[in-house]
């Protein structure tokens, strides 16, 4: 028997778990937008430099909402990489010779 059930903490958490609370979170998410879109469906005229479109309004809000996303994401990403050239760059200064 694994110590932490013999001690009564049950099972640690696990990658594996995290993924699926994720995954749930996720579902939980998507059914709202889709509630969202569903109640916003009057249009609206988007201008965009030359182009002019019609489009429902809660997929314009969605289509936002994206874009502010991929720009979080792009910037975390960038820190990520900043983070881990600095962690490189100090591990190699640290290293026994």
């Amino acid at each position: 028997m694994h110590p932490d059930v013999a001690r009564g903490k049950g099972i640690k958490h696990t990658r594996t778990g995290a993924t699926w609370s994720g995954l749930v979170v996720g579902l939980v998410v998507l059914l709202v937008l889709l509630v969202f879109i569903l109640q916003n469906l009057d249009s609206v005229t988007l201008e965009l430099f030359a182009w002019e479109f019609t489009v429902p309004l809660g997929v314009t809000l969605l289509f936002a909402a994206i874009a502010g996303a991929v720009i979080m994401a792009l910037v975390g990403g960038m820190r990520i990489l900043q983070i881990r050239r600095a962690a490189n760059r100090q591990r190699k200064l640290t290293a026994p010779s």
